[in-house]
């Protein structure tokens, strides 16, 4: 068979399929945007996040750093590693957004669910209140923006990082 360099190209222009690196650099980008999205719905329109909003928070944290250590971390163990940890933080962040979405945002209280434990343990929530502190239930904290649930905007976020990080994982 012969080499893709090889094959004629009868005036075709390929697409140029995405790099690693350009993968992790729009997973970097993408949930700290996301992070950034939801602290001006927080502070300049009042929408203050519930239990599960601040530990999706967390996940696109450490989805970003382990993005980051993608691009900084030369080499295919270091792509996968990074790549891999992303992924499994992406599909973790999608199922809580449709936990919260489904289940949470039912209930009268999120006192005392995993999110709550979770964020109570990290104490991101007395260390930096001001992005980590769940100040509303989760009943209280379901809204629309532009007739789309904000969890479905999280997981959808979440769903495109698990699928760049999955390709980055091919590519590797």
């Amino acid at each position: 068979m012969a080499a893709a360099a090889d094959r004629p190209s009868f005036g075709l222009k390929r697409r140029a399929a995405p790099t690693i690196r350009w993968l992790f650099a729009f997973v970097a980008v993408t949930p700290f945007g996301a992070i950034a999205a939801a602290l001006v719905s927080q502070y300049a329109y009042g929408m203050q996040p519930c239990p599960w909003c601040v530990l999706e928070r967390l996940i696109f944290v450490a989805i970003g750093v382990f993005a980051l250590l993608g691009l900084v971390w030369r080499g295919t163990a270091g792509s996968r590693v990074a790549a891999t940890c992303a992924s499994v933080l992406a599909l973790a962040g999608f199922t809580a957004a449709m936990w919260q979405h489904f289940v949470a945002a039912r209930s009268e209280s999120c006192a005392q669910t995993l999110a709550d434990r979770i964020m109570t343990a990290s104490q991101l929530d007395q260390l930096v209140p001001s992005v980590f502190e769940a100040r509303v239930s989760c009943a209280d904290a379901a809204v629309n923006i532009l007739g789309i649930p904000y969890p479905f905007l999280a997981a959808m976020l979440f769903a495109l990082c698990a699928i760049a990080m999955v390709r980055a994982l091919r590519l590797a």
